[in-house]
């Protein structure tokens, strides 16, 4: 018979071995996003759990800490004082495992619990609550865990008495907590995804939870709801004016991979100004999800952060990013109030810091019928770089960029304006012909020139490719793989149009 000491011996051989034959990736450091983030390595999706503390921006993130791919949900953790740069932390919640379950750390939100409320504060200081879905497999259900710091969130320790909801469903998460001064109570929005429903609940201490209403089914209905959060938005910049929008998270399949609502909220029950009759779009694209937002920006600002999701190419060392962060506001349309999305007001004062000087300053410069390189007047001969560009566009019928261009010109992706349809674009036609796994060649947003003028802004980051038009009214974001030497760029247009201004930033370090 074996010695128990050979049997361990054994063991730890053969798990040396399994390692040691695991697959092991193939480096992309040319799709490794330079002012966006990403996690050094390993697996990310969702934004969680966002706060600012002490001027520091945290940011916590669905991440298995083991892999670099989906599995052993926990909550990651990085700060950053300016949300270019940011500084990587030790796992925040890990997942629970015990003899009997595994139980993994998925989507939701944090609040500091300034007044104590919870009563987890120590020393007089408030605690940190962190509010989130426990996925309990081998039970098939999920429900909503507390668990809190007194540490200013690098560490948690769950709450004795969790779960504080449980319904005993497979499909309730994502819980997205805030104090509504008005009513004096914490409301909690959370997603009931099958039934394509916003549950409202209410709760005193953030530990006991009274139901408040149910807000759908409504808008776009194909796919299950997910990740919902409720925000009260400035309306045409004047802060006395203040309307509620709902974000949903809702899946794609041809329709917005996350629509908005846009009404009123009382402390119990929101009010859709549209009826539930409208699909609002957030982004046009196919990447843009699971958003949440920083409440508590400085100047009260509220300021969005999506998953840039994509599974059509393996990265290595990590695996997925996040967006660049949003401005929101409302702006009163001839459609009726709509959102306002623009790169962080934060991020663009930063930008400076993390890249050349304005290397390419244009100003109306005619282009007619052609193309024109912009690579001589570049620093840096790479794929991660911020171009805002206005062009006057009365006798055009196409105007804009092609980025991530191949040495000959045979390849690239090309964003602009199309004239004659009124969309913003991006069309990777040409860049993936031949790629059967890119379903979404083009993606366009309808949008109006004004007074003949477009203005777009263009985000590359290697691998992502995020376009602005006119101060944020449009947005359409999604991932790009190009080739390691593909990194021209130039501008164009279809007909005669002329570059009122242009200016790019090429982004060379983080």
């Amino acid at each position: 018979m074996l010695s128990k000491k050979f049997i361990v011996i054994i063991l730890l051989l053969a798990t040396v071995k399994v390692f040691s034959q695991r697959k092991v990736g193939v480096p992309t450091p040319q799709w490794k996003p330079k002012y966006h983030f990403s996690p050094e390595q390993n697996w990310t999706n969702d934004p969680n759990g966002l706060l600012v503390l002490n001027g520091e921006f945290q940011l916590y993130y669905q991440h298995n800490p083991f892999e670099n791919k989906w599995g052993h949900m926990s909550w990651g953790h990085a700060t950053s004082r300016d949300l270019i740069k940011w500084d990587y932390l030790p796992v925040a919640i890990p997942e629970i495992v015990s003899k009997d379950t595994t139980t993994f750390i998925y989507s939701g939100s944090a609040v500091v619990d300034k007044n104590n409320t919870s009563g987890f504060g120590i020393n007089g200081k408030p605690p940190i609550v962190a509010i989130f879905t426990a996925d309990q497999p081998k039970q098939n259900k999920e429900s909503q865990y507390i668990a809190y710091s007194n540490d200013n969130g690098l560490s948690y320790k769950q709450y004795a008495s969790n779960p504080v909801i449980d319904l005993n469903k497979r499909d309730f998460r994502d819980p997205n907590v805030f104090w509504h001064g008005p009513s004096r109570q914490w409301i909690m929005t959370v997603s009931m995804v099958n039934e394509h429903m916003v549950r409202f609940y209410a709760s005193q201490n953030l530990k006991e939870w009274a139901k408040l209403s149910d807000f759908g089914p409504a808008g776009y209905t194909r796919n299950g709801w997910e990740c919902p959060s409720l925000l009260p938005l400035v309306v045409d910049g004047d802060p006395t004016k203040i309307k509620w929008v709902l974000f949903v998270s809702s899946g794609g399949d041809h329709g917005p991979l996350i629509q908005y609502f846009v009404g009123d909220f009382d402390g119990e029950t929101f009010k859709d100004d549209n009826n539930g009759t409208k699909v609002l779009p957030v982004d046009y694209g196919d990447a843009f999800y699971a958003a949440i937002a920083w409440r508590d920006a400085p100047q009260n600002k509220k300021i969005l952060l999506g998953w840039m999701q994509d599974g059509r190419r393996e990265t290595y060392p990590w695996k997925g990013q996040m967006s660049i962060p949003h401005d929101l506001s409302l702006k009163t349309t001839e459609d009726g109030l709509r959102l306002i999305q623009s790169p962080s007001s934060i991020v663009t004062k930063s930008l400076s810091k993390y890249a050349a000087e304005k290397v390419l300053l244009k100003k109306n410069m005619p282009i007619n019928d052609t193309r024109i390189s912009l690579n001589k007047e570049r620093p840096y001969a790479g794929n991660s770089y911020w171009i805002e560009a206005e062009f006057n566009i009365d006798k055009a019928k196409k105007v804009g960029f092609n980025i991530v261009e191949n040495p000959d010109i045979t390849k690239n992706v090309n964003v602009g304006y199309d004239v004659e349809r009124g969309e913003l674009f991006i069309d990777c036609t040409i860049s993936e012909m031949g790629n059967k796994s890119r379903r979404n060649l083009e993606q366009r947003a309808p949008m109006k020139a004004i007074d003949g003028v477009v203005k777009i802004q263009v985000l590359v980051d290697n691998s992502s490719l995020e376009v602005f038009g006119n101060d944020g009214e449009k947005v359409i974001s999604t991932m790009i793989y190009p080739d390691i030497n593909a990194t021209s760029l130039s501008v164009f247009a279809e007909g005669k149009a002329v570059i009122k201004s242009m200016k790019m930033w090429d982004v060379n370090q983080k």
